[in-house]
């Protein structure tokens, strides 16, 4: 069973870009082992689940990630004070294939090949492109997009 935490912290922006993250206070070796990164599950504010990682991005301390997404759900801005309860994540992270990009698959393995060498969050970022298309239309095209860049070697937001 992994240790809860539970700290606040200042939402802090990342250089000049809207992108912001909050100090981990922990010391993360003593508390899960490791120096490096650690998956993480976090509960922010009592309304956001929000799966990740801690990390040394450049920083002193471990940070943890304050998507704009997040940010939005909670109502918060740069600067706003959350609160976190966070713990290890210890469960698989998976990313379960929608039935028509597994039959794309099939037919093309060098794209599946490359597509399972990408991290979790690359994967599930493909995927959630792919099943947030509103219209027919939209996910038609993103799923020759998608064969297209896996077979190129390209993340879903490589140029």
């Amino acid at each position: 069973m992994s240790k809860k935490v539970t700290f606040d912290a200042v939402i802090v922006q990342h250089g000049s870009m809207n992108a912001g993250y909050v100090e981990f206070p922990y010391d993360v070796q003593e508390l899960y082992g490791v120096k490096g990164q650690v998956k993480v599950k976090a509960l922010i504010d009592g309304k956001v689940t929000y799966r990740g990682s801690l990390a040394k991005m450049g920083t002193t301390c471990h940070i943890l990630g304050i998507t704009q997404a997040i940010r939005k759900e909670l109502g918060k801005e740069l600067g706003d004070t959350i609160h976190v309860v966070l713990e290890q994540d210890l469960a698989p992270r998976e990313v379960i294939l929608p039935e028509e990009v597994a039959a794309l698959f099939s037919k093309h393995p060098g794209a599946k090949a490359f597509f399972d060498t990408l991290s979790y969050t690359d994967r599930k970022e493909y995927i959630v492109w792919i099943t947030s298309a509103k219209r027919e239309e939209t996910k038609q095209n993103r799923l020759g997009l998608l064969i297209e860049k896996l077979k190129n070697g390209r993340k879903l937001n490589d140029k």
